[in-house]
């Protein structure tokens, strides 16, 4: 088995399109050799814990309206060829994400860390969800079948923020800037919300007879990042 990390934040739309990307590729490969594990990056490391109003953030941040409206057209059109949809009106906050790390973190342990990526991509980005907000993230907790009781008294206790900041932390020391970020085996690393034809070709050189380990930076153009 190959060891697949994947650095992420569930606020990040390109880490929503990369793992729609890959995931079509592991699909059509079932017999794959991955063993995928997430790994938190928080894009606002200091984020209040309550968020912020999303409209205000974004104007703030592309310097108005229109340039936040053009600055995430591309990425919609992007999620739009990759089968998703982005439901930009539904959102009304942009949330810390710390705890939405935390629960990811616990459903790893649970071995549905997957399932808690997925839903939290889809609970914000398509449904407009705060999961920032602690009922939320239980109610996502339950939806994979998770113990939601123990979740939420963890979500009110400070379990494991420490060790989220000190994960986000470490990942920026080892030069992680954006995301996504894939590391392959330790070795290799490839950023950005890759094609599937990419995923195709790394999965087949890794089934190769005698494949070892495969080159994906010879072929992987850097995708983009949040």
């Amino acid at each position: 088995m190959v060891r697949l990390v994947i650095f992420s934040d569930p606020i990040c739309p390109w880490c929503y399109i990369g793992k729609a990307r890959l995931w079509r590729a592991l699909e059509q490969r079932p017999n794959h050799r991955f063993v995928v594990e997430w790994h938190p990056f928080m894009l606002n490391p200091t984020m209040p814990r309550e968020g912020v109003d999303r409209r205000a953030y974004m104007e703030a941040k592309f310097g108005g309206r229109d340039g936040a409206a053009r600055a995430y057209a591309p990425v919609a059109a992007e999620a739009e060829r990759s089968g998703l949809t982005l439901n930009f009106e539904a959102m009304e906050r942009t949330p810390s994400t710390l705890d939405a790390h935390r629960l990811i973190h616990w459903a790893g342990i649970d071995g549905r860390q997957t399932a808690a990526v997925s839903a939290l991509f889809t609970a914000y980005w398509t449904q407009g969800r705060d999961i920032g907000a602690a009922e939320v993230l239980t109610e996502i907790a339950a939806d994979i079948g998770m113990d939601a009781g123990l979740v939420a008294r963890l979500l009110a206790s400070d379990a494991d923020a420490d060790d989220i900041r000190a994960r986000d932390a470490d990942a920026r020391t080892k030069g992680v800037s954006a995301v996504p970020t894939f590391v392959i085996a330790g070795r290799h690393v490839v950023p950005g919300a890759q094609p599937t034809e990419l995923w195709l070709n790394v999965i087949d050189e890794l089934a190769g007879a005698g494949a070892g380990e495969p080159d994906p930076a010879s072929g992987a153009a850097e995708g983009p990042t949040c």
